[in-house]
């Protein structure tokens, strides 16, 4: 019998994405007073609280109908609505999330139905459910945050009388990375509404009394009026309109849509204050004035070390684009940009500067390793998972975005606006010249005298 010979590239070795009902997830987290329950069986939910737990460093709690082989075979509508009974025991919320699970969708559990024909049964019809199909091998935690985001506002929104807020929707960023663009908004005085706002449900302050259900998050009253907002900010240029929030209201009422790319880097931090200005017609004020000033300060003190730094940057797309721009602006040449997700254009995104970029969609760490040896990359920007690029390659790894498992203070990383990105641009400087004087000898030998044992 001949050997069969397997194509990896068909085969998934450590992605570089997390499921779509994990993404899902962290929507509801940003709501006031919420619960989530996972339609599905009960590794998937315990799973799922654990590895948010490990990155935002709180109590995370998300139900299941805990699906078993019964509810399999003959469905799982009734664990679905014991499930949500117990919920409303238990928590008392003012919204419940039900997303699905591969299992769920596999045996056809029409969640809608369910949820309709649960809140008929319990007289309570004006209680909001909210259902989001997410069924793991159809996309990424990208895909199932933004979906679910635009699943809260079409069952929340509501025809509403014109306000002078505007609406900011943003992805998935840090506790500390949402405060900022909060103070950014306070400090232009713009009233706003923010979806999802987990700045305080998942990076809390310590209290002697523990809450089911945390306190914070994008209050229900302000999304069903989202409707009447002078415009909506969407920071999500790489996102598909069939799971835009923001296209969803332009198209359903009318709201004013300006799509841009998340505030990390002079240009990307300059186009949110600026359209922040054109929206509001307020002046900026000075304390952002001089905030640019020291970014720009930042970058002439950093720039004649960046030219060193070839970079592979991977992640979550929103955050793929905004720190190679970053990068760009700053002498780092970035090789390579990876993601899990599919909806990458890069074409659209770089210009002609795409033809320089190596980018791989729908990738895992087995290829990013292979492509970043190819590419001679001394620097790997993105989540902890990056970590297997150290170990293997020993490429320095600057960390950002979700997850980050293998340092305290994921919640806490900042990196957006003026402020947020001095911090960034300083801890990028200071790995590429931790890595030069830790490995400039070794290589001017290697250079200078081929052949010579140095160690």
């Amino acid at each position: 019998m001949k050997n069969k010979v397997v194509n990896l590239r068909n085969v998934s070795q450590n992605p570089c994405s997390m499921c779509m009902p994990l993404g899902g997830i962290i929507p509801f987290k940003g709501l006031e007073q919420s619960m989530v329950i996972l339609h599905g069986s009960q590794g998937c939910s315990t799973y799922m609280r654990r590895f948010m737990a490990e990155h935002f460093n709180e109590p995370i709690d998300v139900g299941s109908s805990a699906l078993n082989e019964k509810g399999t075979v003959y469905g799982g509508e009734e664990n679905l609505k014991k499930g949500l009974d117990n919920i409303l025991k238990v928590y008392n919320p003012k919204l419940i999330g039900i997303l699905t699970t591969c299992l769920a969708e596999t045996i056809g559990e029409d969640i809608d139905r369910i949820s309709l024909e649960y809140l008929q049964e319990r007289e309570m019809e004006d209680f909001p459910l909210v259902t989001v199909p997410t069924p793991a091998y159809s996309d990424s935690h990208t895909e199932g945050y933004f979906l679910a985001v635009k699943r809260i506002i079409t069952r929340l929104a509501q025809k509403s009388e014109k306000n002078e807020k505007v609406n900011i929707i943003i992805p998935n960023i840090s506790p500390a990375d949402i405060r900022e663009i909060k103070r950014i908004l306070e400090g232009m005085e713009i009233a706003y509404t923010l979806l999802p706002d987990f700045s305080e449900t998942m990076d809390a302050p310590f209290t002697n009394n523990f809450g089911k259900l945390p306190n914070g998050g994008t209050k229900l009253g302000d999304i069903r009026n989202m409707p009447g907002a002078k415009a909506t900010i969407e920071l999500g240029i790489t996102v598909e309109d069939h799971l835009s929030p923001g296209k969803y209201l332009e198209n359903s009422f009318g709201v004013p849509l300006y799509r841009l790319p998340l505030p990390i880097g002079l240009e990307n931090t300059d186009k949110f204050i600026l359209t922040l200005k054109t929206i509001s017609g307020k002046e900026v004020p000075e304390m952002f004035r001089k905030e640019r000033g020291r970014l720009q300060d930042c970058m002439i003190d950093s720039h004649k070390y960046n030219a060193q730094g070839i970079a592979v940057v991977f992640g979550e797309p929103e955050l793929v684009y905004a720190v190679t721009k970053t990068c760009l602006e700053n002498g780092i040449k970035p090789k390579v940009l990876a993601t899990g997700s599919k909806n990458f254009k890069s074409g659209q995104l770089f210009g002609e500067e795409s033809s320089n970029l190596k980018v791989l969609t729908e990738t895992d760490f087995v290829h990013i390793r292979q492509v970043c040896k190819e590419m001679d990359v001394n620097l790997a920007i993105g989540n902890s998972e990056g970590k297997y690029l150290t170990e293997k390659e020993g490429i320095p790894l600057v960390r950002i975005g979700f997850p980050i498992h293998d340092r305290v203070g994921g919640q806490r990383i900042l990196s957006v606006g003026y402020q947020g990105t001095i911090m960034f641009l300083d801890r990028i400087t200071n790995t590429l010249l931790e890595y030069k004087l830790s490995n400039y000898r070794s290589s001017m030998y290697q250079k200078y005298f081929q052949g010579i044992d140095v160690k």
